[in-house]
């Protein structure tokens, strides 16, 4: 059986390709359009795409708790609606290319925000990854400054969106655990609701039906399967890690806008192209494994008989991933791990021996 995190990796992967696709056309539909209608219209695709595949729902999936909804609508406001806004605005003032490499700074802010809201553990390894996508973003700003105002604003939204979408990383973290086509269901539609609300309110323009059936279809394809996928790569490697891989999207957007003919940006822009792309290569390198402890717990989630932590019976027999309130005993033991939900450990009283190699 492949391992857990280098299926994690894989669905992150799978989620970057998803949504990087999305961005140059989403630069495109939405140019004449408000921010706010763009993104009812991003959130109202993946609202939709998701409850179709309901229908095909696993028995490996937790459905969306009473408890969850508090956490529901603060992802929905800050990813569903926040966001997308910003990354829309932005997008019209700094181009598809340009915008399309600055969305790497978003996991920048994801593995921060990981590290001080679940502890995840950044190394050596990762720290210098978060150097050199620091530096891309500020080579990204550098390349505008020449322009008029309206290219450092429109970088500086760009900007703003990637950090509300790793608070919403954050926030949905422990919703990984959850149907993800629930999850995402239900903060497409809220997100949708409340842009639309603004949208509305604002005056802004209702959309041509093009444009309008091309960011349907952008919602659906890089906002609902790729947040799925990307859900469904935070079980196996947590929030930070989830965020680095992801960070391979842009790169997709930027080539996708360049070969349409965007040719913005310049010396800075493939500076900061060569930093990112070191960044992604120093995460997807990162190894992790140390001696480490479970203490006692009992939750509900999915998960495998096979994976090393659930050793629990069952009456019949059940294979493959399910899920149901089970307990774990104390347990110790060491192998390589990433931050899922079974190492959230303090490695701050833990001794860590931190193997980074290459893959």
């Amino acid at each position: 059986m492949r391992s857990a995190i280098a299926t994690g990796v894989l669905l992150a992967a799978g989620a970057a390709l998803a949504f990087g696709v999305t961005t140059p056309v989403v630069a495109w539909a939405g140019r004449d359009l408000g921010p706010f209608t763009t993104a009812a219209l991003l959130y109202l695709g993946a609202a939709l795409a998701m409850l179709a595949l309901r229908a095909f729902r696993g028995r490996g999936d937790a459905p969306l708790r009473r408890s969850d909804v508090p956490r529901v609508v603060g992802v929905a406001i800050a990813g569903g609606a926040v966001a997308p806004a910003l990354l829309a605005w932005g997008l019209q003032r700094s181009g598809a290319t340009v915008g399309s490499l600055l969305l790497n700074l978003e996991a920048v802010f994801t593995v921060l925000l990981a590290r001080a809201w679940f502890r995840e553990p950044i190394g050596a390894r990762v720290a210098l990854a978060l150097a050199a996508m620091v530096a891309g973003g500020a080579a990204l700003t550098l390349a505008t400054w020449s322009d008029a105002s309206w290219g450092v604003l429109g970088v500086a939204g760009v900007a703003g969106a990637t950090l509300a979408w790793a608070a919403d990383n954050t926030l949905t973290r422990p919703l990984a655990e959850r149907d993800p086509r629930e999850v995402v269901a239900a903060k497409g539609a809220l997100g949708a609701a409340i842009t639309g609300a603004v949208a509305l309110a604002a005056g802004e323009r209702s959309p041509a039906l093009v444009p309008a059936l091309a960011l349907l279809a952008c919602g659906a394809t890089g906002y609902g399967f790729s947040l799925r996928l990307y859900l469904l790569a935070q079980r196996r490697i947590g929030a930070g890690r989830t965020g680095s891989v992801f960070a391979l999207a842009p790169f997709v957007g930027a080539a996708i806008a360049f070969a349409l003919g965007d040719r913005a940006g310049g010396p800075w822009t493939a500076a900061a192209a060569a930093l990112f792309a070191a960044g992604v290569w120093l995460h997807a390198t990162e190894r992790h494994g140390h001696a480490h402890v479970h203490e006692p717990v009992e939750h509900d989630h999915p998960h495998r008989h096979d994976d090393g932590h659930h050793d629990h019976a069952h009456v019949p027999p059940v294979e493959g991933e399910h899920s149901h309130v089970h307990h774990h005993d104390r347990l110790e033991h060491a192998h390589d791990h990433a931050p899922d939900i079974h190492h959230t450990h303090d490695h701050r009283a833990t001794r860590t021996l931190d193997r980074l190699e290459k893959r």
